[in-house]
């Protein structure tokens, strides 16, 4: 039998933690593993145990979310972290990301999202809110318009006819089990299509695959 995936939560707010985990409880195939209240606690918490998925705020006391994050990432310490908070400016959603965040939900939509987004991150792969991809994409958008460095991101080589393949149902957020059912290959071999994706289109989230596959046509 395959053991539950196992979250902790971190927020400064007790009702919010409540309300989360009444969220993780109507499924069972998730559970709760400890809760902290400071991003001081966060950390120390994780030198003694473990979780799957970590879900942090950003605003906390003694250490912020963005602190948490920068202590796991001098640690080398990789942990699967959804954000779960208030502040949703595409900045601060870029600077998460960047160091190590692979999701982000506001929390006025968290009942709606949620759950997938904690299977999606234990699965391997990114989750952000509508409301999230949204504001990334028009930040996308603007930057490209003056920045040079998105010059970049033109491919050196080709995109091969399955890579396109894949590209086009990443973008209709389909996850690398359903990507690898309905082309009839393996799940190891989707995973390499996405990282050849990556290195070829020079982008590292899929917010920049899509945004490249809607700037050349392919969706």
């Amino acid at each position: 039998m395959r053991d539950k995936i196992r979250v902790h939560i971190a927020d400064d707010h007790e009702v919010v933690i409540q309300g989360v985990s009444a969220l993780i409880n109507t499924d069972d195939s998730i559970e709760v593993e400890g809760y902290s209240l400071t991003g001081k606690d966060v950390v120390e918490w994780f030198k003694n145990n473990e979780a799957d998925v970590l879900i942090l705020d950003i605003n906390m006391p003694k250490l912020d979310g963005i602190g948490v994050l920068k202590t796991f990432k001098n640690r080398s310490f990789k942990q699967k972290t959804i954000i779960l908070s208030g502040l949703s400016d595409p900045k601060i959603v870029q600077e998460m990301i960047a160091l190590g965040a692979n999701g982000f939900i506001e929390k006025g939509s968290a009942s709606e999202h949620i759950i997938q987004a904690i299977k999606a991150v234990y699965r391997g792969e990114q989750y952000y809110s509508d409301e999230i991809k949204d504001s990334l994409f028009d930040l996308y958008i603007n930057e490209s318009k003056t920045d040079e460095a998105i010059k970049s991101s033109v491919v050196n080589e080709p995109l091969t006819e399955r890579e396109v393949e894949v590209l086009k149902l990443i973008t209709q957020e389909l996850s690398t089990a359903e990507i690898a059912e309905k082309l009839n290959i393996t799940v190891k071999t989707i995973e390499t299509h996405r990282r050849n994706l990556y290195k070829k289109i020079k982008v590292k989230n899929v917010v920049g695959l899509a945004i490249y596959a809607v700037k050349n046509n392919i969706v």
